[in-house]
């Protein structure tokens, strides 16, 4: 048996930090450690970064936009041809973590950002993620683990964050549901909900208006606490306390309200969208 991690949105931010410390900390666990995005430089050079110091090449660096159905049929497919080649050696594919980390999000009033990049976040966020669980399961034994990024906007719907919000509503509460039902097959899924984090992240949202996330927290710690979560089962990963308090209280805040407070107080900055002003933006960040 070939046992490997999968690793989305891996070319920066919390997805490369996700590779970084699998590597260094679970090799072990796994004969390779497939990250996967659209920014084939960036992976050739982490992966290249980190083999350096292996006695073999354990990172594999996969370009693939995997954004939608036909991104999840390619990754399906790969899956497929994987597991054929190891089928000649009378051996079979075994997926011990999936990390579905890749996403991005907007900021502004929806009215005011493309529907185009909507959607497409709606298609990676959501669409995406789903497939990628689907299609990864059959590939799944008892000690595999699932960890999905979401966000502590999850909690609450949010004013200027509308869509973005709710695309990792969905995340979390599929996650959780996911995690009931596979716990008798012994799959463990933890949804990671991070609120500032020091990533690229803000950049993208904001088309550029916010190079940094105010207040952002350094990746490593909170990849290291998700880690340790998902391992040992637990459902959610909330690293700092203030993220922890906040996704408490958030129950008590009616929705409608915590929807208009957030819009009429916390405008976030941002520049025309991409799509509105006909320019073509890339938009290759994952969380």
């Amino acid at each position: 048996m070939k046992t490997i991690a999968i690793i989305t949105g891996a070319s920066s931010g919390l997805g490369e930090e996700f590779t970084r410390q699998i590597s260094q900390k679970y090799a072990e666990n796994y004969d390779e450690i497939w990250i996967i995005a659209r920014r084939t430089e960036k992976l050739q050079k982490l992966a290249e970064e980190i083999n350096s110091t292996k006695n073999f090449n354990i990172i594999k660096p996969v370009t693939l936009d995997i954004c939608g159905k036909d991104g999840v049929l390619q990754f399906k497919q790969l899956l497929e041809e994987e597991n054929n080649k190891l089928k000649v050696f009378e051996s079979k594919l075994n997926i011990g973590l999936l990390i579905n980390n890749a996403g991005f999000g907007t900021y502004g009033p929806f009215a005011e950002t493309s529907p185009m990049k909507e959607m497409e976040m709606v298609d990676l966020n959501c669409t995406s993620l789903t497939g990628m669980c689907g299609v990864s399961l059959p590939y799944m034994t008892k000690g595999s683990v699932i960890i999905n990024t979401a966000s502590l906007a999850a909690y609450l719907p949010l004013g200027n964050f509308a869509v973005y919000g709710a695309s990792k509503a969905y995340v979390l509460n599929f996650s959780i549901a996911l995690a009931a039902e596979l716990k008798d097959k012994g799959i463990k899924v933890c949804a990671l909900c991070p609120g500032s984090v020091s990533t690229e992240f803000a950049n993208v949202a904001s088309n550029g208006a916010r190079p940094v996330v105010k207040g952002g927290i350094p990746a490593k710690k909170v990849i290291e606490q998700c880690l340790r979560r998902a391992f040992r089962g637990k459902k959610t990963s909330l690293y700092r306390l203030k993220w922890r308090i906040t996704a408490f209280f958030s129950r008590f805040i009616g929705r409608y309200f915590g929807a208009r407070f957030t819009y009429k107080n916390n405008p976030r900055p941002r520049t025309p969208d991409a799509d509105m002003i006909k320019e073509e933006i890339s938009v290759d960040n994952f969380n």
